[in-house]
């Protein structure tokens, strides 16, 4: 039975591998990667090794995170752009650049995002057009425009993976969030959406959400900028999730056949209750 076991266990491995393999030399574009999940994502795919190009408003930390890859040998490159998600214009530039320079892309990881402490009642305009602009019309261009670039190129297995929340299924108690809440239920209808419409245009381009909860990264010392005893208590009352393993789940995505859809992932640290 064990031999059975370790035969199957072999089988799958060698199957996921296979499945990565096929992504090598093809190129992934990963938004929002400074930080957290994008850079993490970002290197996951450089150890696999895809180009990456990995954008973000400030692109100090994705030099730095390219010359570790590059100094680690992975078989990957990482490609620094500086983009602001929230100008269509930049976004055009970066995808006039990667036509130019590159080809197109293959794989679309929308991560970036971003919570204003907007309440419904009391919030600001301005925080609200902000987390719109970036987490609901800036993943929208994204996607829009890797579809256009795959479809021109003839690319039929491309995927498009948006990193969405647990906020996008459930309405958190704290008032703070639920602006940001509603974003990311947006997200949870676009990937939907984008995958019905992918049928309908009748390719094999796949879309997939992946809907963490607690993630340890910057996320909560940026929503409570004003209060770091705070954002640090989020992450210190229960064990929760990496960055890492939301890039794990990325690759087991990317590393199923073509003939597999996984729509959505959903992923809580163990030791959360709601």
């Amino acid at each position: 039975m064990s031999g059975s076991r370790s035969e199957v266990g072999a089988r799958l491995g060698a199957t996921a591998a296979a499945g990565m393999e096929r992504w090598r030399d093809r190129l992934a574009l990963v938004t929002g990667a400074s930080g957290g999940i994008g850079a993490a994502v970002a290197r996951a795919l450089v150890q696999q090794g895809l180009k990456v190009v990995g954008c973000a408003r400030t692109v100090g930390n994705i030099e730095e995170l390219a010359a570790e890859c590059k100094s680690a040998g992975y078989p990957g490159t990482l490609i620094p752009h500086r983009c602001d998600l929230s100008s269509e214009e930049d976004i055009l530039s970066m995808f006039s650049a990667v036509r130019s320079q590159h080809s197109g892309v293959d794989i679309c990881i929308n991560n970036a995002g971003l919570a204003r402490p907007d309440t419904l009642l009391s919030g600001s305009t301005s925080g609200w057009k902000d987390m719109f602009n970036v987490n609901v019309l800036g993943l929208s261009i994204c996607t829009r425009e890797a579809y256009q670039s795959m479809k021109e190129r003839k690319v039929d297995d491309g995927h498009i993976i948006n990193i969405n929340s647990m906020c996008g299924h459930q309405v958190s108690p704290h008032s703070v969030i639920h602006f940001y809440s509603a974003t990311k239920y947006a997200v949870t209808a676009l990937t939907e959406g984008l995958r019905q419409e992918l049928r309908e245009a009748q390719t094999h381009i796949r879309a997939t959400c992946i809907s963490p909860e607690v993630v340890e990264t910057q996320f909560a010392f940026k929503l409570h900028d004003k209060d770091p005893e705070k954002a640090a208590a989020t992450y210190e009352r229960i064990k929760c999730l990496k960055p890492e393993d939301v890039a794990e789940a990325v690759l087991y995505v990317l590393s199923t056949p073509p003939h597999v859809q996984i729509g959505d992932i959903q992923m809580r640290p163990t030791e959360q209750v709601i």
